[in-house]
C-alpha cells in the first residue's frame, strides 16, 4: 500500500524516538521533517519568544508536505487542524529514561542533529522529571485531544511496532 499521508505529526514522551521516527518516515516518503525542539530553542537552551515560534510553525504548517515531531501541547490543536495522520510512540518510562541518558552520553558536549546548534545535550533534572510524570501529568491529556481530533491516530507502544508499522507502506515515488 502507498503512504497515504503528507502531513504527519509525531508525538511522545521524551526520549521516545519521536525525532529518529520521524526523520525515518521523512527518508521513506519524501518528505520534509521539522523539528519543534530546532524552532523552540536558540543557542544556549535559550527558548525564543512565543510570538516568533508561532509564525515559524505557522509557516511551516502551510506548506505542502511535512513531518513534525514534538509535543508542544500549546500549539497541539493549531497542528491537528493541518496534519492528515498523528503517530503517538507510547514508549515505556523507563525505555524513555533509558534513551535520554544513551543520547545524553552519544552527544556528550555535542549538539544533537535535531536540535539548534549551540544546544548540547543533556538530561536535566527537569527533563527528567517530565519524563517521569509523563504517563500521568501529560498521557491522557493528549491521548482525549488526539482522539477530539478525529484525525487518524497511530498508537505504538514499542518502537518495533512502530517500525513494522511503517514497513508496511510503499513510496509514491
Amino acid at each position: 500500500m502507498i503512504f497515504p499521508y503528507r502531513k504527519i505529526l509525531v508525538v511522545g514522551c521524551g526520549g521516545a524516538g519521536k525525532s529518529t521516527f520521524a526523520l525515518e518516515i521523512g527518508k521513506r516518503f519524501a518528505l520534509p521533517v521539522v523539528h519543534l525542539d530546532r524552532l523552540w530553542w536558540l543557542p544556549g537552551w535559550v527558548e525564543r519568544d512565543r510570538e516568533e515560534f508561532d509564525g515559524m510553525l505557522k509557516r511551516e504548517l502551510q506548506k505542502p508536505s511535512w513531518v513534525i515531531d514534538g509535543n508542544y501541547h500549546r500549539t497541539l490543536a493549531l497542528r491537528l487542524a493541518y496534519c492528515d495522520a498523528v503517530v503517538f510512540l507510547d514508549i515505556p518510562t523507563e525505555e524513555c529514561l533509558k534513551n535520554a541518558y544513551a543520547r545524553a552520553e552519544k552527544y556528550r558536549g555535542k549538539t544533537r542533529p535535531d536540535m539548534t546548534e549551540g544546544c548540547p545535550e543533556t538530561v536535566h533534572d527537569d527533563f527528567k522529571q517530565w519524563i517521569e510524570g509523563f504517563n500521568t501529568d501529560v498521557r491522557g491529556g493528549l491521548l482525549r485531544t488526539l482522539e477530539e481530533s478525529g484525525k487518524p491516530c497511530f498508537v505504538f507502544d514499542s518502537r518495533e511496532s512502530a517500525y513494522a508499522w511503517l514497513g508496511g507502506f510503499q513510496s509514491a515515488t
